[in-house]
């Protein structure tokens, strides 16, 4: 059996490791597809009204921005994250079972209930197994190939069960992802317990002489990268999170008959995009440094609303969601990594996950709000120059005041 690491050494994680992390992210995705618009199918074809439907969602979405900071904190007083994974994959697989089995109010309110608790430590969780194997410096090209290997399972995924939906029936949907939840646990079992660095999956120094200062909660919450960084983030969602929506909706319109198509070759543009460069992604960030990354992601943003705004033909929109591919990218490797950076030596980088995920929730949530207010008020071209409005004072918020924060030692 291998040594743990020592204490400052350089992590070799095994490449069963490796790999383990790889399939365990892969069937991680497909499980948590299963979640999204198809409860929505499901519950219709249960005879739901549309008000239950929209409870239900809204109090998954609720707790899951409630959930962050609080799921972040679990993550990094756990003392084994692949235990904390497995449970809340198992929780999952449970909940999608129960949605199978008992299509009712009470039933179904539970499972989102624990479906959305679950989620919130999973994504942490992820990160810190990430950052306790591979370490800091080698952590870029991780969370590219972690990227990757989740544009993989979520496409993948989005095939599988909405074959199984339309030749089978939209129960089968969760079954499948009971199912699916099994190879998950087997992936994560793949990892090897002993690689995972506890203390630098926390963002811990191994050190016996650390400032308790520098390893305090308030200490990192008056970090100002930090803030600076969760409020770019909220710009960046306030603007994102709307315009694939509101695009739907202008496709629609313009041509109805191949919408569907049209909507699905914009969901599998990015999915590509993020599959193909996201491990360059954590590549550059290394080489570069994270700021120009960023700004390169909320440049894209500004664009891509620019050319929603302007352009009236539905097959040049889907060409438009290139630059969603690109700040996709980007951002799914630049969240986690300038949070590792910041919270370094602070033992709470978990914490900090959650806190820039709480952020990205309200930017999100708002987002369609205020899209859909002012494109109903004034129309979608209005709509999207707002947006990409938004984006441009993100992208300037982070010129003017997000400092680098790439670690050269």
């Amino acid at each position: 059996m291998p040594l743990p690491p020592a204490p400052g050494s350089k992590p070799k994680p095994s490449r069963e490791s490796q790999r383990g992390l790889d399939w365990f992210i892969f069937f991680l995705a497909d499980v948590q597809t299963g979640f999204g618009p198809f409860v929505a199918v499901y519950l219709t074809t249960q005879k739901w009204t549309q008000v239950e439907i929209g409870f239900v969602l809204s109090i998954g979405g609720i707790i899951g921005l409630l959930g962050q900071m609080p799921g972040g904190a679990i993550v990094d007083a756990a003392r084994s994250e692949r235990l904390v994974a497995g449970l809340a994959v198992a929780t999952i697989g449970c909940a999608a079972l129960a949605y199978a089995l008992w299509p009712i109010f009470p039933v179904v309110i539970a499972a989102a209930t624990l479906h959305a608790l679950a989620s919130c430590v999973l994504g942490p969780a992820i990160a810190a197994i990430s950052l306790g194997l591979v370490g800091r410096f080698a952590i870029g090209e991780r969370l590219g190939r972690n990227a990757r290997f989740a544009s993989l399972g979520n496409g993948s995924a989005a095939a599988l069960m909405g074959a199984c939906g339309y030749l089978l029936s939209s129960r089968s949907v969760f079954l499948v992802t009971f199912i699916l939840a099994i190879p998950t646990l087997l992936a994560l079992s793949r990892i090897r317990g002993q690689e995972i660095d506890v203390a630098q999956a926390h963002g811990a120094l191994v050190r016996e002489d650390r400032d308790s200062e520098t390893t305090s909660v308030f200490h990192l919450l008056r970090q100002r990268p930090l803030l600076i960084f969760a409020g770019g983030v909220l710009l960046f969602q306030l603007a994102n999170a709307a315009m694939l929506p509101l695009m739907a909706g202008v496709v629609t319109t313009r041509s109805s008959q191949w919408a569907p198509v049209l909507i699905a070759a914009c969901i599998i543009v990015p999915q590509a995009i993020v599959a193909l460069a996201s491990p360059s992604v954590g590549r550059k960030a290394q080489a570069w440094g994270r700021r120009p990354l960023l700004l390169l992601a909320f440049g894209a943003l500004a664009i891509r609303g620019l050319l929603f705004a302007v352009v009236s033909d539905p097959y040049v929109l889907v060409a438009v969601q290139v630059f969603d591919g690109i700040t996709a990218a980007v951002l799914s490797v630049m969240i986690p990594l300038i949070v590792a950076d910041v919270a370094f030596g602070s033992g709470h980088f978990n914490l900090a996950q959650g806190i820039v995920g709480t952020a990205t929730g309200i930017g999100a949530s708002l987002s369609t709000v205020l899209a859909g207010y002012i494109s109903d008020t004034f129309g979608s071209s209005i709509a999207f120059t707002g947006l990409a409005g938004i984006a441009a004072l993100g992208l300037t918020v982070i010129w003017l005041f997000m400092p680098e924060t790439r670690r050269t030692e």
